[in-house]
């Protein structure tokens, strides 16, 4: 991989907008809307504040037991980094309502075949979540 091939201004917005569908999803806890982000393979692998899933049919579960989030937060120092035209990872600290604590997420962003054999779509193949304490 060049250094021309990192950060190509055309993927970093494609994978801005997903990460922004991602991100109404989540607050309208649009739960279909959210499991149809992620990669729907048992090699998915996402890790949350308290929690931890290790495949898709474990993240399914996960999204429909979880209730509709009683907070609203705020997103800061959001940074996309493409690698290529199919590969990207999202980071972003947020803060929300309901906690002094800073949280901490992470996507890893796939383009890969659809399902229906339409064009290639973007998907999620490991998050990460986290809580914390920090004064940064």
């Amino acid at each position: 991989m060049t250094p021309a091939d990192i950060d190509r201004p055309s993927v970093v917005a494609e994978v801005r907008r997903q990460f922004d569908a991602y991100e109404r999803a989540l607050m309208g806890n649009d739960v279909e809307g959210l499991i149809g982000f992620f990669w729907p393979d048992a090699r998915l692998t996402r890790y949350g504040i308290a929690d931890r899933q290790l495949g898709i049919a474990e993240m399914v579960a996960f999204r429909r037991a979880t209730p509709a989030p009683g907070f609203t937060r705020r997103l800061e120092n959001l940074r996309i980094t493409a690698f290529g035209d199919d590969m990207a990872v999202a980071l972003v600290e947020f803060v929300r309502s309901d906690t002094p604590l800073r949280g901490f997420q992470s996507q890893t962003w796939v383009r890969m075949d659809s399902a229906d054999s339409g064009p290639a779509v973007w998907k999620i193949v490991s998050a990460h979540v986290s809580m914390f304490d920090f004064a940064g």
